[in-house]
């Protein structure tokens, strides 16, 4: 409940609290909303507002604490960051409470880097204020980025960090139950890497491997083992990491060493309405915004009800058929870009480009669609849904499934 001015005096005066009080205990007590614009005179107003999109997301509270402050070990639901969900005291990490689960907190006693990485935090805020950042923003991106990698981890053969602190903070072991404990566990499992990675982004030194990289003012494609992308490998604890992280294309990571790049070649940045996300370092586009715990429990009801329906994509389907897929299309509309303005010349000439172009541009769109169908089946999606959404027969996409097995076998 957001409260204007008189609202606020009402609400003092009910209360029989000092102002001052009130301000600390309610986090939304300052906060503006232009439906409250102050009116001489006007009474008592208020809005409702969703709690966690006016001020943070909403989690629980560490019943410990709580106790040793008030004597009485009560449920606490507060709103706190997700850099501010270590109880350090105790060793648990406190989960958000709107995701309908019965758990408040993870035991972290078997994961000390994640206590540690809480203390290195503070070092890093400090660092963003210092250069002037928002401490939010900051860790926005850097929460963006490593979630990003958390998904496509099943691909990494050689991760073992992750999993083994996953079985930890579920009590020792996953169990059956991985999938689900992907979700809740997932922020405080990642908690150490985002704080690192949090710090690189940070580091003008890491800023200039990203232009050196680019090849400065001699522009030339990003390499897959460019130093940038190694050294970031490397100060997650990953010497193997850089050239699976440099390849992924389409991610918050590419798209921060992108506006590095632009700020550099553009200090002013480029005219147009987009300009001011282009040359803003820690903006997160809102397709990678990590899912919250509370729809990523919804999507494992839903895979567990009917598979396939709730699984990521990218954690699902390995990085190299999702590479392959990406070229395919990407090969397809340069295919097919190259024929605007192919309708001109003699009448043979440009129907012998157009269909040459056309037939190679629906080639590859064939080979897109075949490596599709076999990653959602491969995932656990059924064969009729995918031969309804390509279209076909549940007869032809058997015939087609058993063609691309019978060349995968040669």
């Amino acid at each position: 409940m957001l409260l204007d001015t008189a609202g606020r005096r009402v609400l003092t005066e009910l209360c029989g609290a000092r102002e001052e009080t009130l301000k600390r205990a309610l986090p939304s007590w300052a906060r503006e909303d232009p439906k409250l614009a102050d009116r001489e005179g006007g009474a008592a107003r208020g809005v409702w507002r969703v709690g966690g999109a006016v001020v943070g997301p909403v989690a629980f509270g560490c019943r410990l604490c709580a106790a040793r402050r008030t004597g009485a070990a009560v449920r606490v639901v507060r709103y706190a960051q997700r850099w501010e969900r270590v109880c350090v005291r105790h060793g648990r990490w406190m989960l958000d409470a709107d995701a309908d689960q019965m758990l408040e907190h993870l035991d972290l006693r078997g994961v000390p880097e994640v206590v540690a990485a809480r203390r290195r935090w503070s070092g890093v805020a400090r660092r963003a204020v210092r250069a002037g950042v928002d401490v939010g923003e900051v860790f926005g991106l850097a929460y963006a980025v490593v979630a990003r990698w958390w998904e496509g981890a099943y691909g990494w053969e050689r991760e073992e960090i992750w999993p083994r602190r996953l079985h930890r903070v579920a009590g020792g072991n996953a169990g059956s139950d991985l999938e689900w404990w992907r979700v809740v566990g997932r922020d405080a499992v990642i908690f150490p890497e985002v704080v690192a990675v949090a710090d690189a982004l940070l580091d003008p030194g890491m800023a200039q491997r990203v232009w050196a990289d680019s090849g400065g003012e001699r522009p030339r494609p990003l390499p897959a083992d460019g130093e940038f992308c190694r050294r970031l490998g490397e100060r997650v604890g990953r010497p193997w990491l850089g050239p699976l992280v440099a390849v992924d294309h389409g991610g918050p990571l590419l798209a921060w060493m992108g506006a590095v790049i632009r700020l550099r070649r553009r200090p002013g940045g480029r005219p147009g309405p987009f300009a001011r996300f282009d040359e803003d370092l820690w903006w997160v586009r809102q397709e990678h915004q990590p899912a919250a715990m509370a729809a990523g429990l919804r999507a494992v009801s839903r895979e567990r009800k009917a598979p396939g329906s709730g699984t990521s994509w990218r954690a699902a389907v390995p990085a190299e058929q999702r590479f392959l897929i990406e070229n395919l299309l990407g090969d397809a509309e340069e295919q097919l870009l190259q024929l605007r303005g192919a309708q001109s010349g003699t009448t043979a000439d440009a129907a012998q480009y157009l269909l040459q172009g056309l037939g190679r541009g629906l080639e590859l769109l064939d080979q897109a669609v075949l490596r599709v169908m076999v990653a959602a089946v491969s995932a656990g999606v059924g064969m009729e849904e995918v031969a309804r959404w390509a279209r076909m027969s549940v007869d032809e996409a058997a015939e087609v499934f058993g063609s691309y097995r019978d060349g995968e076998d040669r």
